[in-house]
C-alpha cells in the first residue's frame, strides 16, 4: 500500500478516536425541542405519565417528566440523533419506541397510543418500582450483570404483566455467555408480545433480532442472519431495525453485512443521516475512501452544522489531503 495513503487512513482514524472522544461527554444535550401527546386508546389524554427519553449513545444523556393534563410533554435541550422514550402510567401497558431528534429543523409533534392492562397483569405500579428498572439497566451498562439481572428479575416479579423485560433479562444471560438461557427467554418475549398490535410486533422483532445477536456470538452466522432476516420481516418499514443489525454486525467485524444493512436503513428512510454516518465508518474500515468520502457528504448535507458534522468535515479533510 502507498506510505502517503497509509499515513492519511492512519490520520483519519486518530481523528475519528479523538472526535469520537470528546463528543462523548456531552451525548445527546443540545438546542433541540422534543414533543409529543400521550393519548388512551379512545384518544383521550393521558395525564402524569411517566417520560423518559435516554440518548441512545453509549453514556448518553437522560431526561425525565410527566405529561401535563393535555397528556402533553416537552423536552429542551436535545441533542440530534435517537432517544429511547419510555412511557409509563398506571392502568396501562408500558411502551417504548426510538425517537429521532435534530437541532437544525422543528421536530414533529407524535403521539404515544397506550393500551389498557388487562386486571391483575400488575403492570408498573408506581415509580418505586420503575426506579428499580433504571437501577437495573444502570447496572447493567456498568457490566455488572448478575446484579442487574436480579434487579430485573424482581421487577418482573412485582409487575408479572410487563413482559418487555424479558428482553433486558435476556441480554444479562447473553452477556454472561449463557446463550440457551437467553434464546429461551426472548422466545418468551416473543411469544407473549403476539403481533397484533404495532407495539407487539416491535417487541417481538426485537427479540428476534436478539436471537440473532446470540447466534452471531456463537459464530454461527447462518442462524444468526436467518433471525435478523426474520426481524426485518416483521417491521419491514422501520429503519430503525436494520440499523440495529447494521450495528451489531460492525462491533463483531463484520464489515461487509453492517454495510448492507445501512445501507437497507437507508432505503427505507432516505432522509436519516445516522445510516450515511455510520456506512462511511464501515467503508473507511475496509479501506474504501471513495465511499466514506461520499457518504460522509451526504451526511453533512442532511445533517448541517452540528458537532458530529465537525467529525465528519474533519475526517474527510483527513482522507482528501
Amino acid at each position: 500500500m502507498d506510505h502517503r495513503l497509509t499515513s492519511k487512513l492512519a490520520a483519519g482514524a486518530a481523528i475519528l478516536v479523538l472526535v469520537t472522544g470528546l463528543a462523548m461527554g456531552q451525548a445527546g444535550r443540545g438546542t433541540g425541542r422534543m414533543n409529543g401527546i400521550v393519548l388512551d386508546p379512545q384518544d383521550k389524554p393521558v395525564v402524569g405519565a411517566l417520560v423518559t427519553a435516554v440518548y441512545t449513545q453509549s453514556g448518553g444523556s437522560t431526561f425525565e417528566t410527566k405529561t401535563d393534563k393535555k397528556g402533553e410533554f416537552t423536552f429542551m435541550g436535545i441533542g440530534t440523533g435517537n432517544w429511547d422514550l419510555t412511557v409509563v402510567a398506571e392502568g396501562y401497558l408500558p411502551v417504548t419506541q426510538q425517537i429521532y431528534t435534530s437541532q437544525l429543523s422543528k421536530n414533529p409533534k407524535f403521539t404515544v397510543k397506550l393500551e389498557k392492562k388487562a386486571a391483575g397483569t400488575g403492570i408498573v405500579q408506581d415509580e418505586a418500582t420503575f426506579q428499580m428498572l433504571e437501577e437495573g439497566n444502570a447496572f447493567f451498562k456498568e457490566g455488572k450483570y448478575d446484579t442487574a439481572l436480579l434487579m430485573y428479575q424482581d421487577f418482573l416479579v412485582k409487575n408479572p404483566g410487563a413482559y418487555q423485560v424479558l428482553l433486558n433479562i435476556g441480554d444479562c444471560y447473553r452477556e454472561k455467555g449463557e446463550f440457551a438461557t437467553a434464546i429461551e427467554k426472548y422466545n418468551l418475549l416473543i411469544e407473549q408480545a403476539g403481533a397484533d398490535t404495532a407495539m407487539g410486533k416491535n417487541m417481538a422483532a426485537k427479540g428476534l433480532a436478539a436471537i440473532g445477536l446470540c447466534f452471531l456470538k456463537q459464530e454461527k452466522i447462518t442462524e444468526a442472519q436467518d433471525y435478523f432476516k426474520k426481524s426485518i420481516d416483521l417491521a419491514p418499514l422501520d429503519e430503525i431495525l436494520p440499523f440495529n443489525v447494521a450495528e451489531i454486525y460492525f462491533s463483531n467485524q463484520q464489515v461487509d453485512e453492517a454495510i448492507r444493512y445501512f445501507e437497507m436503513a437507508i432505503q427505507i428512510k432516505p432522509d436519516w443521516p445516522d445510516p450515511y454516518l455510520r456506512v462511511a465508518y464501515a467503508h473507511l474500515n475496509k479501506g474504501d475512501n471513495a465511499k466514506a468520502v461520499e457518504n460522509l457528504e451526504k451526511f453533512i448535507k442532511l445533517e448541517p452544522g452540528t458537532e458530529r458534522t465537525a467529525q465528519a468535515q474533519a475526517i474527510l479533510s483527513a482522507i482528501k489531503k
